[in-house]
């Protein structure tokens, strides 16, 4: 199998919370919206993001737990700054770690942990886990 892309789709009931916080908070641009399905696309390479309402009684919402995005961004610092002053309480400072990213992680309206990191060097004892 050749995979073309991949993306993600949280079925939730908070459609017009989870589309105003990606578009205000981490620059997301909307690229189809019907109203109960909505996809979420980020600059500058494309990578989307879709949440949607139900369709059915036997589609269960996301649980709020278990699911993680990771935004690799080129200041996590600054980013941190600035999610704060827009009133976002992320759930932990930015940090070092020895496995090669400096993060911090906040979630959004549904629960998604969302993991925001830079790159920077790892550690001896890590770096031998790096296969490219």
């Amino acid at each position: 199998m050749i995979v073309k892309d991949l993306s993600s789709c949280v079925v939730t009931n908070k459609i017009d919370e989870t589309r105003e916080f990606y578009v205000r908070h981490f620059g997301g641009k909307v690229i189809f919206d019907c109203g109960w399905y909505v996809n979420v696309r980020f600059e500058p390479d494309g990578r989307a993001m879709q949440f949607m309402a139900p369709q059915g009684g036997d589609q269960p919402l996301f649980g709020g737990t278990g699911l993680t995005f990771n935004f690799s961004v080129s200041d996590v610092d600054s980013e941190y700054a600035r999610l704060r002053s827009e009133g976002l309480s992320p759930l932990s400072s930015p940090e070092d770690h020895p496995w090669g990213d400096r993060g911090f992680a906040l979630a959004d309206p549904n629960g998604v942990m969302l993991y925001l990191y830079q790159e920077i060097e790892p550690s001896p004892e890590f770096k031998k886990y790096f296969l490219e």
